[in-house]
């Protein structure tokens, strides 16, 4: 049995998204021969808490917290906020919002702070790591970001003891997509660029989430292209067990149209407000439904096209709740931000067996995997057509054939990686 450090910010009960992978992965390593040890945060303060995903941590794994030192009460302070007031992801970035301390914040955010907020964990993160290291005999070394500095963190480590460095890129780094439409000073940019190139030059091996994003980098750093791979992101299995498998029948039943997770301003599907709008106006009994946060851009384009009083805004909801929420939807809508980009949620919907409404410009990888498990339509976002859901008439989800994405699997990709990185 090896021994693998995990280096992890987001851990329960943070509810963040982000750690459903790597909680999943390290849960089912040790039966491809690695022991995982856990390194991550005192506190996620940014994210809301789900106290559900506690029951998923093995009681016997080693997990080591130390201090996060993020500015995020500062931040609240700054905004006005309370002490213990929610911070919304697809809020804290909208471009919809023209006050000042909003736009100083963001300003803020984007040149001060490299890679991320939470630079700050690297101080703590080093020396509980070091200690881990030597307590534990690590054999290799696997970081998840965002947030990249986790990355950083990584890599010291890796330097310092002469252990296999493997970082997993969920999303982008450099040009991840929440900076689209934001301005980076040069010397910013600079800055973390030399981050990013320094991290994977010296990683053993580096994982992406999907195809389309390790090509990119690929382009940008020929010399990846013999030591990277891709496990995509996947569905935990377990989840599922004890859905609602189908949507609630009889006449007077109401179509629910599901998004699960955060939508922000630069996601959005007009055409499909619109396609919405006028089964509505035919006398079709349809709701939209989100889970999670929704930027104030896409709520004003809703109430624009008259759609609010046929919304539910739901917010945080716990985890093990939201299968049964996308099983019992008749319709799932996700929006990848960009043709590199396969949102974590679409393995969920595709496992959940209902119809997907997807969105995306020129994302062949996401079409695929539609295609591959017969789930649904991608549509370009300047749609314009109001036929979205007669091209879905004819749409029957296999479910089984999504199977393939579970991440137990996936895991046994990752321990394959990691048994190379020690020949």
């Amino acid at each position: 049995m090896h021994n693998v450090l995990f280096i992890t910010y987001f851990w329960p009960p943070s509810g963040k998204a982000s750690l459903h992978w790597p909680l999943a992965i390290i849960r089912h390593l040790p039966a491809h021969a690695w022991r995982p040890v856990v390194l991550t945060v005192d506190e996620d303060t940014f994210s809301q808490r789900d106290e559900s995903q506690l029951k998923d941590v093995d009681p016997s794994l080693r997990v080591v917290k130390t201090a996060a030192n993020d500015p995020f009460q500062l931040y609240r302070k700054f905004l006005g906020k309370g002490a213990d007031a929610p911070l919304i992801a697809s809020e804290t970035i909208s471009t919809t919002n023209e006050g000042l301390r909003h736009r100083i914040a963001v300003w803020i955010r984007m040149n001060l702070f490299v890679p991320d907020a939470r630079i700050g964990w690297f101080f703590s993160a080093v020396r509980g790591g070091a200690d881990i290291i030597r307590t534990e005999h690590i054999d290799a070394i696997v970081s998840n970001g965002p947030p990249h500095s986790a990355h950083l963190i990584g890599r010291y480590l890796s330097r310092k003891f002469s252990i296999p460095h493997i970082p997993v890129l969920i999303d982008p780094w450099v040009d991840i997509a929440y900076y689209r439409g934001f301005t980076r000073s040069a010397p910013t940019l600079a800055l973390d660029n030399y981050f990013e190139k320094s991290v994977l030059r010296h990683a053993s091996d580096i994982v992406f989430v999907t195809e389309g994003a390790r090509e990119a980098y690929v382009r940008k750093y020929p010399w990846i292209g013999n030591k990277s791979s891709v496990l995509y992101w996947g569905f935990n299995e377990e989840n599922f067990a004890n859905a609602v498998t189908a949507p609630s029948t009889g006449a007077e039943k109401t179509e629910v149209l599901l998004h699960a997770g955060n939508i922000f301003d630069f996601q959005n599907p007009e055409g499909l407000w619109r396609n919405v709008r006028s089964e509505i106006d035919k006398g079709r009994r349809m709701t939209l439904r989100f889970i999670g946060s929704v930027s104030p851009g896409i709520k004003e384009v809703i109430g624009r096209y008259g759609l609010t009083p046929y919304t539910e805004y739901k917010g945080f909801v716990p985890f093990d709740q939201v299968a049964s929420e996308m099983c019992g939807a008749d319709y799932l809508f996700v929006c990848a931000t960009e043709k590199r980009h396969v949102p974590g949620k679409l393995f969920e919907y595709l496992r959940a067996g209902r119809p997907i409404i997807a969105f995306g410009d020129d994302n062949a990888e996401v079409e695929s995997l539609l295609t591959t498990c017969k789930a649904g339509v991608l549509f370009p976002y300047a749609y314009d057509k109001n036929d979205m859901f007669e091209r879905l008439a004819g749409v029957t989800p296999d479910p089984h054939a999504a199977r393939a994405y579970s991440r137990e699997h996936i895991a046994g990709g990752l321990a394959g990686i990691l048994d190379g990185a020690l020949k």
